[in-house]
């Protein structure tokens, strides 16, 4: 996947968040119990992805372009004229520029209240386990547990309508609904 993304970076504009597990595998250089930290969250799978010998896969596996983009090309949010995109979440009277990364990368979604701005906030981190996106007319959690049993979602921000698939192969679309 990251392969995809850094020939689309060079192709087009593109915009990559930083989420909490990219945060874990970029320490994950740092020594042993950051490694086994990452390891223990998903790390496992994603470094023996990398092993050319079909095994658990070492960290030296992973090409330096791989590394160079999770450290240059990924972002804690992004902004627009009405919406805002973080991982986790973002405390509401505290500008983009000023959040501590505890909010931006781990916090769960909850009940957010509305951010200073005024934008409308789109994040992932916090499974919706129903396979829906929670839409609190302020906010919007699109991660609808791809990891787990659930769907990868695609939201549409200027329509509010999303699109989505799964593992089984399976899609559908549906429109933003209020909680």
């Amino acid at each position: 996947m990251l392969d995809w993304l850094i020939a689309r970076a060079r192709r087009a504009e593109l915009v990559a968040l930083r989420g909490n597990h990219e945060i874990m595998m970029l320490r994950a250089r740092e020594g042993r119990e950051a490694l086994r930290e990452w390891l223990s969250n998903g790390g496992d799978a994603a470094l023996a992805s990398y092993s050319p010998f079909g095994d658990g896969g070492k960290l030296i596996d992973v090409p330096d372009a791989h590394w160079e983009f999770l450290e240059q090309q990924t972002r804690p949010w992004f902004e627009t004229a009405t919406h805002f995109f973080v991982h986790a979440n973002a405390y509401p009277d505290c500008p983009l520029d000023e959040q501590p990364d505890f909010m931006l990368y781990w916090e769960p979604f909850g009940d957010p209240a509305p951010h200073e701005s005024g934008k409308v906030m789109v994040c992932g981190h916090t499974p919706q386990k129903r396979g829906r996106p929670r839409y609190v007319g302020h906010a919007a959690c699109i991660d609808t547990w791809a990891h787990g049993d659930g769907w990868l979602t695609c939201l549409d921000v200027a329509t509010g309508r999303y699109w989505q698939a799964n593992q089984r192969g399976e899609t559908r679309t549906a429109w933003l609904e209020e909680d």
